[in-house]
């Protein structure tokens, strides 16, 4: 979201006695009429220059597209704490050379590498939080996670209100990770990678640790060895892992697509919801708390035995899907209780409810030793989705309910496909390929999976 506002055109007029046939003769002529800096104010990023803050945010996307395939089969082999601490570093280091770039490539350039930290350190933080408690709490640590990205737009935007020198803003925007970095060495190594590495030991001091912590007497803990963990004479699993098992290989598919989907109607409705006119800040955090109610809204269905992950999912992408089909039925005169806008926003908060679901769902149909690695393929098709839904809007050409069309189909049709994949809610989490594959993993039933969590 940095680029929103650190990216920001303001209005300007430019004198018209004569053409600025350089750089410097530009900037004696043009006149910046709104009180805040950004890029384009500093670097002269108008007219023939104007791409250049869209080439900065894409190169942000093709960072995220490097991390999200790197860093997860990092940590599978490595571990999540020492992967994860190592992007946060690096993240933090980069997003001051943002903030203090003397010119527009190394800008530009420091964006690419924030990126890619950026979103493979993210993606191990998820996958860590998820790991440090029981099955039975995933959904509310995930929904908890991706709230605190809704809510931090609107914390952004505050900030921004407050602080409008751009520099100024990016360092404010970025301190906050020096905080959580030094509190990051805190954190204890997850117990579930150190299970499926066969690390036994190490996971039991962990969960006592853990157990200790929630005000737990000490507890005589041993592990049972898991047939399927990690042995060092055999190659740590790794993305091929996901193409070579035949119980992977079609779920990755249906699961890349569903993440291109979600990514695609998201930041499809986003650029097309109306248009919001008005204050900039105001809209920016608009746009994150218009996604705060769908988290209840997953907490609430995917604990519910009629419903589980599966079931939500499809619903809320259909729902998505006929918001957007909807739209372009209204008439442009409607009144505010059914606009276009409306429903545009109300199929914005669906796809993010389904969002939501979907790193959950994704985290949980993955065994351990793979965990990491299937959320970074599935990432990486999501930031294609990202890439290309603001070229659908150039889709008006051809007519207005184009683009809405669009959405809507390859929301649907997302929303179907969800129906093929197994049911997670109450099953037991696999730690190894071969607990996947295995024939009592697939019959054990949900009242013993929860038991054994319990335990």
């Amino acid at each position: 979201m940095l680029i929103v506002l650190v990216g920001a055109v303001p209005e300007y007029h430019i004198d018209q006695e004569g053409i600025p046939v350089n750089r410097a003769e530009l900037a004696k002529r043009i006149h910046f009429v709104d009180n805040f800096t950004s890029i384009v104010t500093e670097w002269y990023l108008i007219e023939q220059e104007a791409y250049k803050v869209s080439l900065a945010s894409s190169l942000f996307f093709a960072g995220l597209l490097i991390g999200n395939v790197t860093f997860g089969p990092l940590s599978d082999k490595l571990g999540r704490k020492p992967v994860y601490i190592s992007g946060l570093l690096l993240d933090v280091i980069f997003g001051y050379v943002t903030a203090l770039a003397p010119s527009y490539d190394i800008f530009a350039v420091s964006r690419f590498f924030v990126g890619i930290v950026n979103g493979g350190m993210a993606l191990v933080s998820f996958v860590l939080t998820q790991e440090y408690v029981g099955k039975s709490f995933w959904s509310f640590t995930g929904s908890l996670t991706n709230l605190t990205f809704a809510v931090g737009i609107a914390v952004y935007a505050l900030l921004g209100y407050c602080v409008r020198e751009w520099r100024y803003l990016a360092l404010v925007s970025n301190t906050p990770g020096v905080i959580f970095l030094l509190l990051s060495f805190m954190l204890p190594e997850s117990p579930r990678w150190l299970y499926s590495q066969g690390k036994m030991e190490e996971a039991e001091d962990v969960l006592q640790y853990i157990a200790l912590g929630n005000g737990k007497e000490r507890l005589n803990l041993k592990l049972k060895p898991n047939a399927g963990t990690f042995r060092k004479d055999v190659s740590a699993p790794g993305i091929l892992n996901l193409v070579k098992h035949p119980v992977l290989r079609w779920q990755t598919v249906i699961l890349m697509y569903i993440w291109y989907v979600c990514s695609f109607v998201y930041y499809g409705l986003t650029l097309n919801a109306g248009e919001l006119r008005g204050n900039l800040y105001l809209n920016v955090a608009l746009s994150g708390l218009v996604e705060v109610p769908a988290f209840p809204l997953c907490l609430f269905f995917i604990e519910k035995s009629w419903s589980g992950r599966r079931k939500t999912m499809t619903c809320f992408l259909i729902f998505a899907g006929f918001a957007c089909i909807f739209t372009m039925f209204v008439p442009t005169n409607a009144g505010l209780l059914f606009s276009s806008t409306l429903l545009a926003l109300c199929g914005k908060m669906m796809v993010s409810a389904a969002f939501n679901i979907l790193y959950i769902y994704t985290s949980e149909l993955y065994p351990t030793v793979l965990r990491n690695a299937g959320l970074g393929i599935c990432s990486m098709s999501c930031r294609f989705g990202g890439i290309l839904a603001p070229f659908v809007p150039s889709m008006k050409s051809l007519s207005h309910s184009v683009p809405f069309v669009v959405f809507g189909i390859t929301g649907l049709s997302a929303g179907f496909l969800t129906l093929l994949l197994p049911e997670t809610l109450n099953k037991p989490i696999a730690e190894s390929i071969e607990d996947l594959q295995s024939p009592k993993y697939q019959v054990l039933k949900s009242k013993k999976a929860v038991l054994e969590e319990n335990t």
